[in-house]
């Protein structure tokens, strides 16, 4: 029986991958300040959205805490005279919206918790870091050989997931890393199938998947205890960054990232493939590829979090491969999230915004080969390459392993069936999102041309073509009558001249 609390009921589970944005509406002067009233949409649904009321010096506050990145952002200037005048208002009003719409279109501060709770404060009130120190403190009094030695504040870009450096009081020189988070909008499998998956995870002893020591879930939230990699991620070897540092502060704008040497690159992205297929061999779905879920040991790389999956938890990539309808399986979300992992190592950051088009100069064809087949405009479109395709590119083919037997995951069958119907909801979900985000899209475009200056001039264009039109043919109905009438030879009283048939009004189909 599981030690970790279960939810409270009606408990909503949140995807907190889905993009806020915010619009300010008005503002409003009180007696010695002014309130901006700003509105906030999650994802595309204009239904889903609230609004909340912040002074400057909230927008200040969120700007400091904020200063971590290392990112200037655009906040507009304090002014202590003036500072109620209407066109100064009006002004700054502007510059706030600049400063927000910097925030919300950048990947990582877009998704921390100190701007989640700046534009959401209703559903992040909770406060994260203490839930995850009760579930811990009762695991460590049901299992009193861990010890805690300190906290990771801010590891991770997950809100819900939290981290601590432990040791074992039997093994004190050996450091490990337990992780808490919370399980997603994603969970597909039963209580009991997770736990067979964990406890399968757990036994798992292959060379290309991260060991994961001891796990356990309930209704709302898993444990997980791994080794502690004192050299870090991938991602903190890429940016030269200390890995016990806040995420915002080692990968938001780091200084002296850069690059692997091919050698490098061809080695780590044969090895991350090979970890691929042994997870899709196996029925397994990851989903959760990139540079900080990669620890190289010894020179082998190893994927890490291959739970989250399992657990529910979205993609850190979700908002970029929600968009591109042909990448709408696991297996495909792998490979895409591959590209995005391939393109860092090569160039020391990840791309600013896929479909990539133009690729900075390297020395290394082979390589933007392999990105363009999945990173492209038309691989996007067409759809994304098979792992096992990926291993047979000249770039990764020849690459010489350590370990060349055959591996393989070996999957009791009645849980090989719960991940595979599991699987299939998850990607049905997906797939329905994707149809969405589609259909907005599709609706944005319209309103966008249908509002547009030459689509304005066009539309006058042809009413003023249907009204010569009509007017033309009136006067063609008009000079018939007359002519028959003459030529009829019959008298008849004389009568006042009709009035013109009014034109008939134009009708302009929906858009």
């Amino acid at each position: 029986m599981s030690y970790l609390e279960k939810p409270a009921p009606g408990r909503l589970l949140l995807d907190d991958t889905v993009p806020l944005s915010a619009v300010i509406e008005a503002s409003q002067n009180l007696q010695s300040h002014t309130e901006y009233i700003v509105r906030v949409q999650r994802g595309v649904s204009a239904e889903n959205s609230w609004q909340v009321i912040r002074r400057y010096s909230d927008f200040d506050v969120l700007n400091s805490n904020l200063m971590v990145c290392g990112i200037s952002l655009p906040l507009p200037p304090k002014k202590l005279i003036g500072n109620m005048d209407r066109e100064f208002i009006a002004e700054r009003q502007r510059g706030l919206q600049a400063f927000l719409d910097s925030i919300t279109q950048h990947p990582m501060l877009s998704c921390s918790l100190t701007v989640k709770k700046f534009l959401d404060p209703n559903n992040y009130s909770a406060n994260y870091t203490e839930i995850a120190l009760q579930q811990v403190s009762m695991f460590f009094r049901s299992d009193p050989k861990w010890e805690v030695l300190e906290p990771l504040k801010d590891n991770g870009w997950r809100i819900r997931k939290k981290y601590f450096l432990i040791k074992n009081k039997e093994q004190p020189k050996e450091r490990y890393l337990l992780s808490w988070v919370d399980l997603g909008p994603e969970k597909f499998l039963s209580d009991k199938d997770l736990q067979s998956a964990m406890k399968l995870l757990t036994s798992l002893s292959v060379p290309y998947l991260c060991p994961l020591l001891f796990s356990s879930t309930s209704e709302s939230s898993a444990l997980l205890i791994r080794p502690f990699s004192e050299r870090g991620s991938l991602r903190d070897h890429i940016c030269k960054a200390k890995p016990r540092e806040s995420y915002l502060k080692k990968y938001c704008n780091p200084k002296k990232s850069q690059g692997l040497e091919l050698q490098h690159i061809k080695l780590y992205g044969r090895q991350i493939l090979e970890g691929l297929k042994l997870l899709h061999d196996g029925g397994l779905f990851f989903g959760h590829l990139h540079a900080s879920n990669v620890i190289v040991d010894d020179g082998v790389c190893r994927l890490m979090d291959v739970e989250n999956g399992m657990l529910g938890v979205p993609s850190a990539l979700r908002p970029a491969f929600i968009q591109l309808r042909k990448i709408n399986t696991t297996e495909s979300i792998d490979v895409f999230c591959f590209g995005h992992l391939l393109y860092e190592m090569t160039y020391g950051r990840p791309p600013d915004s896929v479909p990539v088009e133009q690729y900075p100069d390297v020395p290394y064809t082979a390589v933007v080969s392999v990105l363009q087949s999945i990173l492209s405009a038309e691989a996007c479109k067409s759809g994304m390459p098979t792992v096992s395709a990926l291993m047979q590119t000249p770039l990764f083919s020849d690459v010489q392993l350590q370990h060349s037997e055959k591996l393989q995951i070996k999957v009791p069958s009645r849980l090989k069936e719960a991940l595979k119907t599991a699987k299939e909801s998850l990607e049905r979900r997906l797939q329905e999102e994707q149809r969405v985000c589609h259909q907005h899209r599709r609706l944005t475009r319209a309103k966008s041309h249908h509002g547009s200056e030459e689509e304005k001039k066009r539309r006058k264009i042809l009413a003023r073509k249907k009204s010569r039109q009509s007017a033309f043919e009136n006067e063609e109905d008009v000079s018939v009558r007359n002519n028959n009438n003459s030529g009829s030879g019959a008298s008849s009283p004389p009568t006042c001249p009709s009035s013109p048939t009014p034109p008939p009004t134009t009708e302009h189909a929906p858009f």
